[in-house]
């Protein structure tokens, strides 16, 4: 069975995604193909560029070119409380398992600009476990994590973010964390003290510590097989046992080399447990890890 010839198109994605490896270390080769095209297509109208070659070689003899096309590479649609039943699962489900540990650290992966690190410090510090956490927030562009280090966003957002909290199982004023000033809300310095935010390129990275917690919302659909596989076994081997890992409403862990070595918490809320395991077959029970 022969497969089907590639499009000239396809062909010059495949040369624009390698050249940008190779040349600037941004690996987008493992990027699902009609995700990628479709927004390497709408820059490219929006610049008046005629084909992907001529793209090509603006990108790599000029720079100061490549931020304004990584903005448009990277997906950064995001809000606070997004998918607020996850968060009262959270809330509920995970807070007390995690309020038996004297630290936590928390990796927020492809946090964009990150309106869901602010959520989740705003969750944490009213259930009263802010300030034994870390958060790592982080993400593949420099400009994105910029916005995010300011935690300043739009106040007209304000109205649908308070709704969303309150579903979410908020407790106060969703007004008391921020400060109106002109057309922004700017976020209370003290939700920022535990967060750092860093570049880290879920493509080429390795992990860089060991966590209790682990979030990667509404990314790995922009992922083929190859990156997804890739990024599940950071995940994995980032997590201490009995770790959380929480995912996206669309994605899954099923069909991953990973899917018996974790338990959902509470099934469709892609919040997941993972178990270690002694030898085949034997799996550690939490309450083999407490007696121990």
């Amino acid at each position: 069975m022969t497969l089907p010839k590639p499009s000239l198109q396809d062909i010059e994605i495949h040369l624009l995604l390698e050249g940008l490896y190779q040349y600037y270390g941004y690996d987008f080769r493992n990027y699902a193909l009609s995700s990628i095209k479709r927004r390497i297509l709408s820059f490219m109208h929006l610049e008046g560029l005629a084909n992907i070659s001529a793209l090509q070689e603006r990108l790599l003899h000029n720079s100061n070119y490549l931020e304004r096309f990584l903005l448009a590479l990277t997906v950064n649609v995001t809000s606070m409380f997004r998918d607020p039943s996850f968060y009262n699962t959270f809330r509920t489900q995970v807070i007390p398992f995690l309020q038996t540990y004297p630290f936590i650290r928390i990796w927020h992966a492809g946090c964009s600009t990150g309106e869901e690190v602010y959520s989740m410090a705003i969750l944490l510090e009213e259930e009263g476990l802010y300030h034994r956490c870390r958060i790592y927030a982080t993400d593949t562009n420099e400009k994105v994590l910029q916005n995010a280090k300011s935690g300043i966003f739009s106040l007209k957002l304000m109205q649908e973010y308070t709704h969303l909290y309150l579903k979410a199982g908020g407790k106060r004023s969703f007004s008391e964390y921020y400060t109106a000033a002109y057309d922004n809300a700017i976020f209370r310095a003290s939700l920022r003290e535990n967060i750092v935010f860093a570049q880290h390129n879920l493509a080429t990275d390795s992990s860089f510590n060991e966590f209790n917690v682990i979030l990667c919302r509404n990314v790995l659909i922009y992922f083929n097989q190859i990156l997804q596989k890739r990024v599940h076994e950071l995940f994995y081997n980032s997590l201490c046992t009995f770790g959380i890992l929480g995912l996206g409403r669309q994605e899954s862990i099923r069909f991953t080399p990973y899917e018996q070595q974790y338990e959902e918490i509470i099934k469709g809320e892609k919040i997941y447990r993972k178990i270690g395991v002694r030898g085949r077959g034997e799996t550690l029970t939490h309450r083999d890890f407490n007696h121990n």
